[in-house]
């Protein structure tokens, strides 16, 4: 009985670790042809993707790089325009009033007065004078204004789908064997 165990265990053992696939005694029978059996059945050989050369498969899968490329992402501009304001500022303005004064003659006064003809007709005229606002505009630089550009750098996940390839052994042996 304990034969029959051992037994057991080593083809349990040699189904789990032994691709079936390529240990099918079709490989080598030589009434295959192009990987089709006499009657006409796919082999194995005929069902696997290329050729055959020992009793390994290698298992590829893709792997995912990121990396960064500098594109435009919109641009700034700056644009100057004029705008007109209303500005007010108080300023003093003086001007000129007549006032008529009379005065006595006096002996101060009256080698003036008697100068000129006794009786007459006559008219004295005073230009009036006065100070009016002008405004006189100025053109003075007040600031620069550039554009400058900054690099500021933040994370961002990047999702992707990778393709894996998997593989999984089959056999068609008895497990109770």
């Amino acid at each position: 009985k304990d034969a029959e165990t051992s037994a057991r265990k080593d083809a349990e053992t040699s189904a789990e670790t032994t691709d079936p696939i390529m240990t099918e005694p079709a490989m080598t029978d030589p009434a295959m042809i192009d990987g089709a059996k006499a009657d006409g059945a796919m082999t194995d050989k005929a069902m696997t993707d290329g050729a055959v050369t020992d009793n390994a498969m290698t298992r590829s899968e893709e792997r995912m790089h990121v990396s960064t490329e500098r594109v435009a992402s919109g641009r700034a501009r700056l644009r100057k325009y004029v705008v007109t304001e209303d500005e007010e500022q108080t300023v003093p303005v003086r001007h000129e009033e007549v006032r008529i004064t009379r005065e006595p003659i006096t002996d101060a006064n009256i080698d003036a007065a008697l100068d000129g003809p006794a009786i007459s007709e006559a008219q004295h005229e005073v230009t009036l004078h006065e100070e009016r606002p002008v405004t006189r505009m100025e053109t003075v630089p007040v600031e620069r204004v550039r554009l400058e550009t900054e690099e500021v750098t933040e994370q961002r996940t990047v999702h992707g789908q990778v393709r894996k390839e998997r593989i999984e052994a089959e056999t068609d042996l008895d497990p109770d064997r």
